[in-house]
């Protein structure tokens, strides 16, 4: 799943009211303000410093007790390596590279793979595309843990009257790479989008983004409003809302956990590959966090297709450095959305509150839409494909192509 302003809604500080605060404060003692104190020139400077001064405090306060929550889960996660390691030894330090590549990602109804280098970064991107080169493009963001495949169902549903085109994200699967973390702040990932529109001969497109994919999809929409004409969020709330609302609510604290620890360098990357990626397989497979819906649950194959990506060396570098970029990132300097915008969330997300979903509308300044998928997980295009291509289809008719 970044220099953001805080969210209207959510300020629990007003300057603007600390004018009417003073009023309110004159009108209760019955009397106006002492005449040796002019208006407006000490008392409400002083209130408004005050004020500001108090939020940075408690904001401040609030990080604090964040990467506080980031040490204690590196530790809790630590002792149960640990304990894994005294009653498991062999299996803990037990994977294997995939050096074939599984069956389903050679499958060609999919689509054509491809590269694209960018001028400006000098970075490779693969991607697998399908439709005609004349049509308009639709443009797929994947998320963590994930890469082009998980959009192999929109593929093959949008090419009849889209080119439609699956990137594998900077450091992800076939794309490059490139060493240090300072590689994988926002404003890189957002230029990537651009530069990736760009070389492929489009000045516009549909952008769809999941999970981290829709944190840089909200992005590319509020920094190059120009080059989307419509935006499809799949779980993933405005990154303000998420930013004002993790630091109130813990229960989103809790479930965003994963996201303090992985800011500890080493150890995440070590947990990932535990007993032959064990982790990876339970985010997909587990019954409470995996995709549910039947017929649509991952084959072997298939598994076997993300394992192959993940197992190469150094495979989750990248990945990873997306996350530990997130704090420098957040809040961002601009928040709203000029662009017609549909977001579809899975009914039993296990990683993110519903409520956040529902603010994310104040942020967006043109036609918004938000639909609840029954019974889909996090993993949503890959756990009720149908639906979700249905849905999407709607929004693009409703709001025109």
């Amino acid at each position: 799943m970044l220099d953001v302003a805080i969210s209207s809604g959510f300020h629990d500080f007003s300057l603007r009211g600390s004018s009417l605060a003073l009023e309110q404060v004159k009108a209760a003692a019955g009397h106006p303000a002492p005449s040796f104190i002019p208006s407006g020139t000490m008392v409400s400077p002083l209130c408004d410093f005050l004020m500001l001064t108090t939020r940075l405090l408690v904001r401040s306060l609030l990080w604090a007790l964040a990467y506080s929550f980031c040490g204690l889960c590196a530790c809790l996660v630590s002792l149960k390596v640990l304990w894994h390691i005294i009653r498991k030894p062999a299996e803990t330090f037990q994977w294997t590279v995939r050096e074939t590549l599984p069956a389903c990602l050679n499958d060609t109804s999919l689509g054509t793979h491809c590269y694209v280098r960018i001028k400006e970064s000098g970075l490779r991107f693969h991607y697998v595309a399908a439709g005609e080169r004349s049509k308009p493009l639709m443009l797929l963001l994947h998320g963590f843990p994930e890469f082009w495949y998980s959009w192999r169902y929109q593929l093959q549903e949008f090419k009849s009257e889209f080119r439609v085109v699956a990137v594998d994200l900077r450091g992800y699967g076939e794309s490059d790479a490139p060493i240090g973390r300072e590689n994988y702040q926002l404003d890189c990932l957002i230029t990537d989008v651009k530069d990736i529109v760009e070389s492929l001969g489009y000045k516009k497109c549909v952008l769809i983004g999941h999970d981290w994919g829709g944190l840089i999809a909200w992005c590319s929409a509020i920094y190059y409003p120009e080059m989307i004409s419509k935006i499809i969020i799949l779980n993933c709330p405005h990154p303000t809302v998420f930013y004002d609302y993790i630091i109130r609510h813990p229960s989103q604290l809790i479930k965003s956990s994963y996201l303090f620890f992985f800011q500890v360098p080493w150890l995440p990357e070590f947990v990932l590959t535990i007993s032959d990626f064990k982790v990876l397989k339970y985010l997909f497979t587990s019954q409470s966090t995996g995709i549910r819906t039947k017929g649509c649950k991952m084959t072997e194959d298939e598994i076997e297709a993300y394992l192959y990506i993940f197992s190469q060396p150094e495979a989750f570098s990248g990945p990873l450095s997306y996350f530990r970029n997130i704090f420098s990132s957040l809040p961002l300097n601009q928040n709203e959305v000029m662009t017609p915008t549909l977001l579809l969330w899975g009914e039993k997300e296990e990683f993110l509150e519903f409520r956040m979903a529902e603010v994310t509308k104040t942020y967006v300044k043109s036609s918004f839409r938000l639909n609840i998928v029954p019974e889909a997980s996090h993993w949503l295009q890959q756990d009720q494909p149908e639906v979700v291509n249905n849905l999407i289809w709607e929004f693009l008719k409703e709001v025109g192509q």
